[in-house]
């Protein structure tokens, strides 16, 4: 019904791919509904494919007059749009859009040319005119008021007629810059008293089809008063104000003169009614000196003002004339730049590859020319780069690897800075999130771990734990536990440990005996969530621990049928001999099985000790006569365990110089030492003191011969291992006699080591030979124990070819002569 009012004069796309603009052009007041053209055809895209790359319809305009029908890509009206109320009194009115697609990313510019039509009648903003004539003659000329068109174009163009009239005829005036106006020439002469009031119409229409058109009246009175307008200097005043000038501001001074005198030439000045009524609260008109001032803002900078000052004399029916003023608005860099984000793509993953768009910015300022004129910059740490696309539109794109584990969250400072003088700028701030790729395989602390374990432990008890970390996060960072089941120590793994998957805590499923398996080794696989998953394996050496859970067993002695096992020890024995050793082991490792030897109950405490680490039970003194015969000595072997475990054994020794054919009976009760009676106590003490008295005796004997005969120790105390090697028979010294002992080794009895002594002095024999191994302890014992007093360093040893060694020690005793 209203299709002929749609004129789509002009449809094109751009060829340029880096332009991507569209242009459009539609009358205004097309209806709701009509379609304009056709978006996805023009973009050589299907309108399915509008949908799938998320298609969106931007707008900086407060109300969408357009938008695209996304099931058939048509670009149709959605309000009326108004060229008046939208543009003004511009020459071209162009709507800009722009349209986005994503996947990948593509702006389009698209521009709307909204054509004007003859919607609007010429009017005269000064509504009727009224004209007073007085005393004038023919031929004078009267301004009139210009009608105004909305409209533009065609359209807008007036041309004026005047009804019918015999003394007036219309004619149109030009100003300097080339405007026109319409005057009314007065051609005949009046006469008052045959017609005071003349009325005329004055008819403006436009160039529209069809032509449109608006009246005015214009009133003639014929008066007898002045006959002459005032005459401005100039016809148009021009000049150039900053936007932001402040109210007061002088624009111009405008000047105007009189012919006539008196009040007839007292000018005053004002607006005309021929400036339009949204311009009036603009300007202020000093009435008497012609100084225009700024009354209030004066709008939008590249704004061409024009306004009419009119000068009208005070005499009666005032004759007036009016000036054209053009005020050009010049801009000031009053708007600081505006950065809004069309597009933002965060989080981004972090495998996401150099030169990608993550973000689409536009950039605007308000200003013109250069103040207007944006620079956009950003400052980052992040590999990350701003770049220029097209007019005010900026990509932001990536610039190098992302990695989340070092960094997971960037902060980009973009500044936006205009040309003006001072720039001004806009500070914008976006945080960039990186997403996590499963790019990291779990890794453990050690490629081996340790664990130990208390043997016979419980099945299901806790062995320890196996950790792997990964630096990814969600699902990707979340780490599985697996245990291979390979074969270790001859058993497989699942049969000896278990492993949660996901503590990686790991248990027994069995019972460890240490002295069946002592250890083991398994490996475990971390595995994390992500697609595809990354693992790392550990291996676990698992090592029994050993637990004091065996008692020392005794090896020997040994009891034989249940008896107590005896050892036979000769009166003679000295100190330190060498009663048994006692042999015991410990199935137990480690400190559990290191063995000490004390002796716990004894007939007689003070006659045995053992030793410690080796357990061998020695004489601790010599062997008195009134030692018992029977001797019972209980032997504790005690292990270090914690607890320490213990074991006992009970030996009989027998205090006796040959081997009985019966043994006694060990079983009774403990026999204690006999006890002296008071007569052979006394008898000792006797003897006691008689021994002392001739050993005093005799040392004073010695000692003063040795007083006499200096050296003669020191001569022949000792001889050199070459005169023991072969046998060199020592010289016989007036100071000293020789003693001879002869040991030698006899067999054991129940495998104990007995020892058999003999002593024998002659002047021929200076030796003492000793048959076995003995230390240089041993020796001065055995010396001291046959009452020899000899330095060690007197005894010499010396090696038989024979099958054990031997030992040749020549000891001396000195006695008195």
């Amino acid at each position: 019904m209203v299709g002929w009012r749609v004129a789509v004069l002009c449809l094109w796309v751009s060829c340029g791919s880096a332009a991507g603009q569209l242009e459009y052009s539609v009358s205004e007041e097309t209806e709701r509904g009509v379609a304009v053209g056709n978006v996805a055809q023009d973009l050589r895209l299907s309108a399915a494919s509008l949908s799938l790359r998320n298609f969106r319809f931007l707008s900086s305009h407060g109300e969408p007059y357009f938008e695209v029908d996304l099931a058939s890509g048509s670009l149709v009206v959605r309000e009326p749009a108004d060229r008046e109320r939208l543009c003004g009194d511009k020459a071209a009115c162009v709507l800009t859009y722009e349209l986005v697609l994503e996947d990948p990313l593509e702006l389009h510019k698209m521009h709307v040319h909204v054509l004007d039509t003859n919607d609007n009648s010429p009017h005269f903003p000064a509504g009727d005119v009224q004209l007073h004539i007085q005393f004038l003659m023919p031929g004078a000329r009267f301004t009139l008021s210009n009608a105004q068109d909305a409209d533009e174009g065609s359209n807008g163009v007036l041309s004026y007629s005047l009804s019918p009239s015999q003394h007036f005829r219309l004619d149109m005036g030009s100003r300097v810059d080339g405007s026109e106006y319409p005057e009314l020439v007065w051609e005949k002469a009046l006469d008052r008293e045959q017609r005071a009031t003349h009325r005329l119409v004055l008819t403006a229409r436009d160039g529209g089809l069809p032509a449109r058109s608006g009246d005015a009246q214009v009133t003639i009175v014929v008066v007898d008063t002045n006959d002459n307008a005032p005459v401005f200097e100039r016809s148009v005043y021009r000049t150039k104000v900053p936007e932001t000038a402040p109210n007061g501001t002088v624009l111009f001074r405008v000047q105007a003169s009189d012919l006539d005198e008196g009040s007839n030439g007292e000018i005053r000045y004002s607006l005309s009614n021929s400036t339009q009524a949204k311009l009036r609260h603009h300007f202020h008109v000093h009435p008497r000196n012609g100084e225009v001032r700024v009354a209030a803002s004066l709008g939008p900078p590249e704004a061409l003002l024009e306004a009419y000052i009119e000068a009208r004399n005070e005499g009666a029916f005032g004759l007036a004339s009016t000036a054209k003023l053009l005020v050009e608005v010049t801009d000031v860099n009053d708007h600081a730049p505006e950065v809004n984000l069309l597009t933002f793509s965060s989080p981004v993953s972090e495998d996401t590859a150099a030169g990608t768009v993550i973000a689409l910015l536009s950039v605007r300022d308000e200003d013109l020319g250069p103040n207007g004129k944006v620079v956009c910059s950003m400052s980052t740490g992040g590999p990350f780069k701003l770049k220029a696309s097209f007019d005010n539109y900026y990509s932001l794109l990536t610039d190098g690897p992302l990695d989340r584990e070092q960094v997971s969250e960037y902060q980009g400072l973009i500044t936006a800075l205009d040309g003006g003088s001072p720039p001004l700028s806009t500070r914008r701030t976006l945080t960039v999130s990186v997403a996590d790729v499963n790019d990291n395989t779990p890794s453990f602390p050690q490629p081996k771990q340790e664990l130990l374990v208390a043997k016979n432990n419980g099945p299901g008890a806790s062995l320890g734990r196996v950790f792997a970390q990964d630096p990814d996060l969600g699902k990707n960072g979340i780490v599985f536990y697996e245990l291979l089941d390979i074969i270790s120590e001859g058993q497989a793994a699942s049969n000896l440990v278990a492993v949660d998957s996901s503590s990686g805590a790991i248990t027994a499923k069995i019972s460890f005996d240490f002295e069946q398996l002592r250890g083991c080794h398994f490996q475990v696989e971390a595995e994390d969530g992500g697609i595809p998953p990354r693992s790392a394996t550990v291996t676990v050496n698992l090592f029994v621990v050993d637990r004091n859970d065996n008692a020392p067993v005794i090896l020997f002695p040994l009891p034989r049928n249940g008896s107590v096992p005896v050892e036979i020890v000769p009166r003679s024995a000295r100190t330190g001999h060498l009663v048994t050793k006692v042999v015991a082991e410990d199935a137990d490792s480690g400190s559990n099985a290191w063995l000490s030897y004390y002796i716990s109950q004894a007939s007689d405490s003070s006659l045995f000790r053992i030793s410690a680490n080796m357990g061998e039970l020695h004489t601790a003194r010599l062997v008195l006569p009134t030692d018992a015969v029977k001797q019972r000595v209980v032997v504790v072997v005690r292990d270090h365990g914690d607890p320490s475990l213990s074991t006992s054994v009970t030996l009989g020794v027998l205090l006796s110089n040959s081997v009985p054919r019966v043994l006694p009976d060990f079983e009774d009760g403990w026999e204690t030492g006999g006890h002296l009676s008071a007569q052979n106590l006394y008898l000792v003490i006797a003897l006691a003191c008689v021994s002392f008295l001739f050993l005093g005796c005799l040392l004073f004997f010695v000692s003063s011969k040795l007083s006499q005969i200096p050296g003669c120790c020191s001569q022949s105390c000792c001889r050199s291992p070459e005169e023991l090697r072969y046998g060199s028979k020592m010289a016989s010294n007036p100071c000293m006699t020789s003693a001879t002992i002869d040991v030698t080794t006899v067999e054991r009895l129940s495998q104990t080591y007995l020892y058999r002594a003999s002593l024998g002095l002659g002047s021929d024999n200076n030796s003492l030979l000793l048959c076995g191994e003995y230390s240089a302890a041993d020796l001065r014992n055995l010396a001291s124990g046959v009452g020899l007093k000899v330095p060690i360093s007197c005894i010499q040893t010396q090696n038989r070819k024979e099958d054990r060694a031997n030992v040749n020690a020549m000891v001396s005793k000195f006695y008195g002569i």
